[in-house]
């Protein structure tokens, strides 16, 4: 396996910039998930690394080697697309066997790394049979034994879960990793669903409009957005993100939302708040720091419930501050009712803030 280093990656079609100044580095055997919402380019640049996309400028590393300039063949990459791309009227083992033969690997050979990737994957069963006769689950595995027996630097995945059921999908997330972590495989992964991306990466690249947001840990991008973009777009349901103006009510600084509700900061907020480029915020909360409360209390902002999303042992409760709709979380055994007021409070451990100018985290 190898180190990857992406330095720069410019793509451009015409006078759309697809990718914009990517820079990153995938250290050797990280799992890296390149994530975002649909035309955000993070499939452009995949296959830029793939070779299958032209550069427009930047530099591409595979290990010591500069491969911005290699043909795909040359890269010592596999990729495992979304489709599994497998041959319909060859067996499993034909299927695992052809890149191999291709290379003109001699016949032991091809034997034994059949045999290993198949015994890694537990499809050493399905051999003989065609790609129709196996589910989705199994096509999958088989597109990954074949990218496995090229004992490639990188695996390349893009996708490759979008065709399979929801229960299926849950269970090839463990698969994967599990694949990754017995073979210690360098992998950059491309999904737009970002639940995939934190349970099975050790690093998440998020992307928007071609341009790199954030680059860390699952962790760390959840707890410590780097922008707006990042607040809304990790995490399930994504973090409420109000609007809000700087103002100060007998001395104390408040703010005050465009829907007229006020929100009194902490000390170590209040701090924050004072580094913003203007008199414009953003506040963001994520649904288990709100508190709901029946009755009024001073300090709290009114609401009303419109709706009200069991899902076991938590409950979502939708409401609307002014205009603003906003999600919250209760336990399973606490019941609100659609159209009830009632008053909620901010754990301000768990407030976020933004620069209303910028978006990027105070």
């Amino acid at each position: 396996m190898a180190q990857v280093k992406l330095n720069n990656l410019i793509k451009n079609y015409g006078s759309y910039q697809a990718v914009v100044d990517v820079s990153l580095t995938v250290e050797d055997g990280e799992f890296v998930a390149l994530v975002g919402p649909s035309g955000c380019g993070k499939t452009t640049t995949l296959n830029l690394v793939a070779g299958l996309a032209e550069l427009t400028s930047g530099e591409i590393q595979i290990g010591s080697t500069v491969v911005t300039d290699l043909d795909p063949k040359d890269r010592d990459i596999a990729m495992v697309f979304q489709n599994y791309a497998l041959y319909p009227n060859k067996s499993v083992y034909e299927n695992l066997a052809f890149p191999l033969k291709m290379r003109k690997v001699p016949k032991a050979e091809i034997v034994s790394k059949i045999a290993s990737a198949a015994k890694v994957l537990d499809i050493e069963h399905l051999l003989e049979r065609r790609p129709r006769e196996l589910s989705g689950g199994q096509q999958q595995r088989v597109a990954l034994g074949r990218a496995l027996v090229r004992d490639p630097k990188v695996f390349l995945m893009d996708e490759p879960l979008s065709n399979l059921d929801a229960k299926l999908r849950v269970q090839m997330r463990t698969e994967l990793k599990r694949f990754h972590t017995e073979l210690n495989a360098t992998v950059i992964y491309v999904t737009h669903d970002q639940l995939e991306a934190m349970t099975m990466a050790d690093k998440m690249a998020i992307m928007n409009r071609g341009i790199l947001q954030q680059f860390d840990t699952p962790a760390a991008v959840f707890d410590n957005p780097a922008n707006t973009f990042v607040a809304g777009f990790v995490g399930s349901p994504a973090m409420n993100l109000m609007n809000a103006q700087i103002t100060s009510i007998e001395g104390t600084i408040v703010l005050k939302g465009d829907d007229g509700w006020h929100l009194q900061l902490s000390e170590e907020n209040n701090s924050k708040a004072s580094n913003a480029t203007g008199h414009k915020v953003v506040v963001g909360i994520r649904h288990n720091g709100i508190q709901i409360s029946p009755e009024p209390d001073k300090n709290a902002m009114a609401a009303r419930v419109f709706a009200v999303e069991p899902t076991g042992d938590i409950t979502y409760v939708h409401l609307r501050v002014g205009t603003s709709p906003i999600i919250a979380s209760v336990s399973s055994d606490v019941h609100f009712d659609a159209n009830q007021d009632v008053w909620i409070t901010f754990n301000q451990r768990k407030v976020y803030l933004f620069d209303g100018e910028t978006t990027r985290a105070l």
